[in-house]
């Protein structure tokens, strides 16, 4: 079942500017550090918040840890569930308990400093017309500190090719460190359990015409706990939402490369037979048909594939736009009291 500790608290006097939701899966070791260390510095800028961490079924003591917290702390709004389903799981469920004007996802491990968030908040409030803030280690000004060497190539590598599958050039696709106007959130119907809900939120924003802009920043090694990271579920996952959002590069090229082959035999036989050297019991013609006929039947399901994707652009265009006269339509709703319970698990 899903838990929360009791919100009956200050926040429910006036809005919230900002929540910071945290999924954590066994971070004894960084809960009470993250949680502080957030929480002073958003008490600095003197606006209403709220940390929502999200225990992704962990198996060691995080919850008790959170559970202790939020006892005591009126801003610490606790999210679980007791089976570990993925972060894309953990960032939903805190989606649909945040109250905030802004809502900023950041790790639980602090790689990023927490800095990053007043400053991500900082541009959406200078800039209208910005819609979501992400960070990037990659972009100039960026960098990165004590990162593994094998896990920054593989981040790096990944990123350059998802960079193919996106409509505008983001340097960092796979940041969990980002902030958005609430309105986005809501315009959005997320599935992905794992990481890859970075990728799919991007997809989807994207395509329903909301802006976005990168911060430089540094991105430093866990300090406590196990890495998360799992080299060949990403890889297999970042390679097929490369192909799904842009299956031309896929049906486009193994299209083409079929009927060149084909028309390469095709000149082939050409040559064999003003030479007289033609072997008829050779396949070589047949062989040549099928490389054609199959580059061309490839390249029209790449052309279909690509209608599938305009007309999911359609749709997404379309659900913004409804979810924008939706809020114009009702009152806003009391977020600050309500409080949020989930499925059975």
């Amino acid at each position: 079942m899903l838990r929360q500790a009791p919100v009956e608290t200050v926040m429910e006097d006036y809005p919230v500017k900002i929540s910071v939701i945290i999924p954590m899966y066994n971070e004894e070791g960084n809960a009470p550090d993250t949680i502080a260390r957030v929480e002073k510095l958003l008490q600095g800028t003197g606006e209403p918040f709220e940390i929502i961490p999200v225990n992704d079924g962990s198996t060691d003591h995080t919850l008790d840890i959170l559970d202790e917290i939020s006892s005591r702390d009126p801003h610490v709004r606790v999210v679980s569930y007791w089976k570990n389903g993925g972060r894309g799981k953990a960032i939903r469920y805190g989606f649909k308990a945040a109250r905030g004007r802004y809502i900023v996802t950041i790790d639980a491990d602090l790689s990023y400093d927490p800095e990053y968030i007043i400053q991500m908040a900082h541009v959406l409030d200078e800039e209208s017309d910005i819609d979501v803030v992400l960070v990037s280690p990659y972009m100039e000004g960026g960098r990165t500190e004590g990162v593994p060497r094998n896990r920054l190539l593989v981040s790096w590598m990944g990123n350059k090719v998802l960079q193919l599958a996106m409509p505008e050039k983001i340097h960092t696709l796979t940041c969990i460190v980002r902030c958005y106007r609430s309105e986005v959130i809501g315009s959005l119907d997320l599935e992905s359990d794992g990481k890859e809900i970075h990728l799919e939120i991007l997809s989807k924003i994207l395509a329903m015409g909301f802006h976005v802009r990168e911060i430089p920043a540094v991105l430093t090694s866990r300090k406590k706990g196990a890495s998360k990271f799992a080299f060949k579920s990403t890889a297999v996952s970042h390679l097929l939402f490369t192909i799904f959002e842009r299956p031309t590069l896929l049906f486009g090229f193994l299209g083409v490369l079929a009927v060149i082959i084909g028309t390469g035999l095709g000149g082939y036989i050409v040559y064999l037979y003003s030479a007289g050297i033609l072997n008829p019991n050779r396949p070589l013609i047949t062989l040549m048909i099928l490389f054609i006929l199959g580059g061309i039947q490839i390249l029209s399901f790449g052309f279909l594939a690509t209608q599938v994707h305009f007309l999911r652009k359609e749709v997404l265009l379309n659900r913004r736009a409804l979810a924008h006269l939706r809020r114009l339509a009702l009152p806003d709703p009391d977020r600050a009291g309500a409080s949020r319970s989930g499925p059975e698990q």
